[in-house]
């Protein structure tokens, strides 16, 4: 999930200068659609792709496994915020000896 953050920074990073520099070369009717369609071509889309990606590949993880019904599991980062080590279906960063089940108030 850190990553898609990262790119996600680095690319508005870029585009917002872009885009200042490209200002005063077009036309202001023009302006609003080529604003729009790079924040969304450059930034939006490229997140949805990588979020939807990113739960696809951790849903066996978020769904079924020990960790997923330890209090310490963060299902958004997919991280045991313990061991601060992500688990993987063969991995469980702690062999379920730090295993805590999820109280009513955290769940």
């Amino acid at each position: 999930m850190g990553q898609i953050v990262y790119w996600t920074i680095l690319r508005a990073a870029i585009l917002i200068p872009l885009l200042w520099l490209i200002f005063d070369h077009v036309d202001e009717k023009f302006w609003w659609v080529i604003l729009i369609m790079s924040v969304y071509g450059i930034i939006i889309h490229p997140i949805v792709v990588k979020y939807k990606a990113f739960v696809e590949t951790n849903k066996e993880i978020i769904e079924n496994s020990l960790c997923s019904n330890c209090r310490h599991f963060d299902k958004s980062a997919v991280v045991c915020m313990k061991y601060d080590k992500h688990p993987t279906i063969d991995n469980i960063p702690c062999d379920g000896i730090a295993w805590e089940p999820l109280s009513g108030s955290n769940e």
